[in-house]
Parts: structure tokens; sequence; C-alpha cells
């Protein structure tokens, strides 16, 4: 089924084969909207603006506080691109110059964020070596790897058959030279786990083979061959993405909690790939405050569902000599347990909840965190939980930055 009213991306070939700016999939997904809603012929629609909510939804940020807006603001804005100049060099500059935060004319707060002056050729005006599709095809897509592929195969299309070298393709995904240095898990976790993807969420599909090999049998590149895929799911609008990412649990009204029968308890929440999932009688969390969860790291979460997260988390902490398995799952299951201690509000479904820790925390936290077990952090807490006011908070914004605090170790 297609879209009645659906936006068109135009892409130049040179930003789409950037590959020395590693962006989050919330980035990435957040340029695919913005390129969709500038006119690409026309310079003027440069500036693009959005209600704060939907930004936040976009960007997947958690708690809706400045420190957080700030952080997402500052991603946006150190995205730099490095380009050939004419003289033999490099031109470097940021993709995005600014992002202003105010109330428009409804009264209303938006958040509007403009390009930089020397990234405008590689966004309008496009003569040659672009190409064009539409933006459901990148809303469902649920990592990096997913949206990378889709664009560099969509670029090389219309030819069908496209050769890449695994260190090329490797750097294009934003994957480290560590990570999945096993072809059988890069084909397993990158090449097969996009394939099926890409087959069932966008307008296009494909097949790939070793081209080239070197010593040993070692794949040197890849083959892939492109075709047009009529099998997808129905094409997700861009306003139906928007309403069904989840607010943040600050956002929802408290809610009465203690002495609920079990029988009037949401359902378990559907699984990271949107399989509809049997219904359970959930079990009574011996959390007081968490009544929708066992509070059994196994048992609130799907094999699958765990496996998606780790493969998430190993995307985030690259050091992959270190993120084996075991480690993966011991912090996931560490990030659990920070949810079910810190979360605002009872957690009814854990994965999109996880996901945004994911996200909203940097790399070198979630290597400390990997390294420290729960229960030493849960004594070094002393079961109590300290509150840090953000100093830069600014007071007039109350209303819409609901939560003016984190809970900090």
């Amino acid at each position: 089924m297609a879209l009645k009213n659906t936006y068109i991306i135009e892409k130049s070939n040179e930003l789409n084969e950037i590959r020395s700016t590693k962006m989050s999939l919330q980035e990435l997904r957040f340029l695919s909207i913005y390129l969709a809603k500038i006119n690409a012929r026309d310079v003027s629609t440069r500036r693009v603006h959005f209600l704060l909510s939907d930004f936040q939804k976009i960007m997947g940020i958690g708690r809706m506080n400045i420190r957080y807006f700030k952080t997402a603001v500052n991603g946006l804005l150190c995205k730099v691109v490095h380009m050939p100049n004419d003289r033999g060099g490099l031109s470097s500059f940021q993709l995005f110059k600014e992002v202003e935060l105010f109330k428009d004319d409804s009264d209303s707060w938006v958040v509007e964020i403009d390009a930089h002056d020397k990234a405008l050729p590689l966004l309008f005006n496009l003569k040659k070596n672009y190409f064009t599709y539409e933006l459901w095809n990148s809303l469902r897509l649920k990592s990096v790897n997913q949206l990378r592929m889709y664009e560099l195969l969509k670029q090389h299309e219309r030819s069908g058959r496209f050769e890449i070298k695994v260190s090329e393709l490797r750097e294009y995904l934003f994957i480290a030279p560590d990570q999945y240095p096993q072809m059988e898990r890069f084909k397993k976790y990158v090449l097969t786990s996009c394939q099926n993807a890409l087959a069932e969420n966008t307008d296009i599909c494909y097949t790939y083979e070793c081209g080239k090999r070197g010593n040993h049998g070692k794949w040197l590149t890849i083959v892939f061959h492109i075709s047009k895929n009529t099998s997808y799911k129905d094409p997700l609008a861009l306003h139906d993405f928007i309403d069904n990412q989840l607010l943040p649990e600050s956002y929802k009204q408290p809610q009465k909690i203690d002495n609920v029968p079990d029988s009037q308890l949401p359902p378990k929440p559907e699984s990271v790939s949107d399989v509809p999932s049997q219904q359970p009688e959930l079990p009574q969390s011996k959390f007081k405050r968490q009544p929708y969860l066992s509070g059994e790291f196994e048992k609130d979460l799907s094999p699958e569902e765990i496996n998606i997260l780790c493969d998430i988390l190993e995307d985030k902490v690259p050091a992959s000599s270190k993120s084996t398995p075991e480690r993966l799952r011991t912090l996931l299951k560490n990030l659990y347990n920070e949810m079910l201690l810190k979360s605002k509000e009872p957690v009814q479904k854990p994965v999109p909840y996880l996901l945004r820790m994911i996200n909203n925390t940097s790399p070198e936290e979630l290597e400390k965190l990997s390294s420290e077990s729960y229960e030493s952090k849960k004594s070094k807490q002393g079961g109590k939980r300290r509150v840090h006011y953000d100093k830069d908070f600014d007071v007039d914004m109350y209303k819409i930055f609901v939560n003016d605090y984190t809970v900090i170790d």
C-alpha cells in the first residue's frame, strides 16, 4: 500500500558516502527527516522546525530536561564532514550550524535547525550524482547498520549489482575494525540481519556473495545483487512514526499502583520485532514501585529482545576485545537493574526504556557500568536515591521541561 502523501528525500552521493562522521540511529534518522522536509530545489527552505515534543521523540530523549536537550543538540551540531577540495586537500565543516528553541506565534515550543552554509551544495540544487527515496523506508529500520545499508544499496539500485571492499563497507556502516572480526559473525549480525530488515521494511531487497578472495579464502570484496521489493510492511507515515514513539515515563500522569490485581495490569509489551506475543499472567513484582515487572531480567525480556539489545550495546561499546557475549549480557542486566531502581514512574515496556538508556549513556559510562556489579553499586548507594538538580535549568521552561532533575549514583 502506497502512502498518498509521502516525503521524498534527495541525497547526494557525496553526502551518502561519508564514512568519518559516526552518527547514532536517532541522528541518522533525524538527517533523513530533515532532508525530507526541505525542498531540495529551494535553498530558502534550509531552516526546518519541529514541535519540541516531536523533536524529543525523534531523537529518543528519555527525560526532557535542559541537560538531555543540550546533549541531543550537541550531537547534531558536532557532526563534521570532511570533503576533498579543489586544491588537493580537505575542507572540513559541520552539517548543521544552528539550533534554536523558542515559542512560535501559537505559543508552542518549537525547535528550528539550520544547515551550515558550506553544506548547502550537498543538500540543495543537486544536478547529478544523487539518488532519491521515500522517507518511510528509513522509519522502521532499527539500527545504524540497517539504515546505512539501505541508503548505500539504494544509491546503487539502478545498476542492480554493487561490489565493495569489506573494509570499506565496515567503514561505511561505522563498524570498528575490532567489531565482528570473524567473517561468520559479520555475515550473521550485519549482512544477513540487514538483508532481513530491508526485505521486511523497505522497497528494496538484496542477496550477497563473496567477490574477490584473499589468502586462506578470506573475503576481500562483497557483491550485492539489488532488486525491487514488493513484500514490505505497509509504509509508515512520519506523523504515525512520531505518534508511535513512546513518551518518556516522566510525562505520564501518576497512577495509584498499590494493590492492583494482576488481572488489571496492562499486557506484556511486544518484542522489538513487533511480533505479537502471548499475554502471560504477570507476577507481582518484588519491587512495589515496579508492579508491571517481575524484577527478574530473564522473565521481563525475551531471548530475542536480549539478543537485539546486546547487538545494539556492542555497537555502542566498540571495545569488542572486551565485549564478549557474556559481558554484553551482564552490561544489559546492569542497565535493567538501573532501570528498576531509577525510573521515575513504573515501567510498563522495558525494551523501549532500555533503548533510551543505551542511547542516552556515553560509551565511557557504559564501560564503567559493565565493569561494576549491580550488588556493589547497590551497597555504595546504601539503598538511597540522591537527587541532583540541573543548575542550567531555566525555570521559565519548567512546564515544558517537565523533569528538572536527574538521579545520579
